[in-house]
């Protein structure tokens, strides 16, 4: 599908190609960890640290950056804004400078070159001190204007609330960068709730038990947040049990906003095209439907202005070629006109 799209919702080491890390474990004589089946979500998190620890080299590390994007412009997405934390590698690969500047570099050097935007979400974790996520988001504020355009959280919603992390948040936000914690994956409305009160997101990292309040979902629908969904990884992890049962179309029909993204590539076995594809066949969702979300996807990022607005002009141009004038929209064969690659 060659609709312009951008992917919010992808965590860098957790798109790693599977080739790599069959290469990087091999370098290390390390066995290759296993992905694609988890017995709950601390499992899943075991499984991605390993992967992060593979991670030896800055050769390693501008590997991966390059990779990903790669992989992204084969997925048709034109913009990607990567969740990631530098101070992990610090000081195997440097100070938390070098290995931000090695990132960025790296990422902006391989987008222009393939024509995919790139810029970088810094999250702080949950299941790290919340003095340390105080001291990622001055990193990220010196870095604003600079490829870093989002303040993120992530790891499990019950290790620790969000009121411990509102000095790093305020910190964000006074940078005037994009807020998008992860929230209503694992819990339930009243961790949605709570992120909106103390952290006043402009996005929420899936969110999408938010379904189970309808005054939540009005309330996100009027304050315009985006929900940054991945249907694979909640089918995987357990959000839901049949992938017909995603709420996406729900939210969607009760206003709320929603891009697409592909969490996390390899441990999912899954890209941003897969997701599209799979809200098509396995949602019905109709391609005016996925164009409103690549809309979404485009207007929620952190890309320049000017990019946005050219790229929803290539994606209402998208649209009218999938769907011409009535009377052409069927082939000799009978069969609508398909844009998918």
């Amino acid at each position: 599908m060659d609709l312009p799209k951008a992917d919010l919702h992808l965590h860098l080491e957790g798109a790693m190609r599977p080739r790599t890390l069959a290469d990087l474990a091999t370098a290390y004589a390390e066995p290759t960890p296993q992905v694609g089946c988890y017995r709950s979500f601390d499992e899943f998190q075991r499984c991605y640290r390993e992967v992060v620890k593979l991670i030896r080299t800055r050769s390693d590390m501008r590997r991966l950056v390059r990779e990903v994007v790669e992989d992204a412009a084969a997925s048709g997405a034109v913009w990607i804004e990567p969740h990631f934390n530098p101070t992990t590698y610090v000081p195997t690969l440097g100070s938390a400078e070098d290995v931000l500047d090695l990132v960025l570099d790296t990422g902006a050097a391989t987008g222009r070159a393939l024509g995919v935007g790139f810029g970088l979400t810094l999250s702080a974790s949950r299941n790290r001190d919340p003095r340390a996520a105080a001291v990622l988001a001055r990193l990220a504020t010196d870095y604003a204007g600079r490829g870093v355009v989002a303040f993120g959280l992530t790891g499990d919603e019950a290790a620790t609330p969000p009121e411990a992390f509102s000095e790093a948040f305020a910190i964000a936000r006074d940078a005037d960068l994009i807020i998008t914690p992860h929230a209503g994956e694992l819990m339930g409305e009243a961790s949605i709730r709570s992120t909106l009160d103390v952290l006043s997101p402009d996005r929420i990292a899936h969110g999408v038990r938010a379904v189970e309040d309808p005054a939540l979902m009005e309330r996100l629908a009027d304050e315009q947040i985006t929900l940054d969904v991945c249907l694979t990884s909640n089918l995987v992890l357990g959000v839901v049990k049949h992938i017909q049962e995603h709420p996406l179309l729900h939210l969607l029909e009760s206003g709320v906003q929603c891009s697409l993204g592909s969490d996390d590539p390899l441990l999912l076995k899954t890209n941003v095209l897969a997701e599209y594809q799979i809200a098509r066949t396995h949602l019905s969702m109709t391609d005016q439907q996925l164009a409103a979300i690549a809309a979404t996807s485009l207007r929620s990022s952190g890309a320049p202005t000017e990019f946005i607005a050219k790229t929803l002009t290539e994606i209402d141009a998208w649209t009218k070629r999938t769907h011409p004038d009535p009377s052409r929209t069927l082939t000799h064969h009978g069969h609508k006109d398909s844009s998918t690659r």
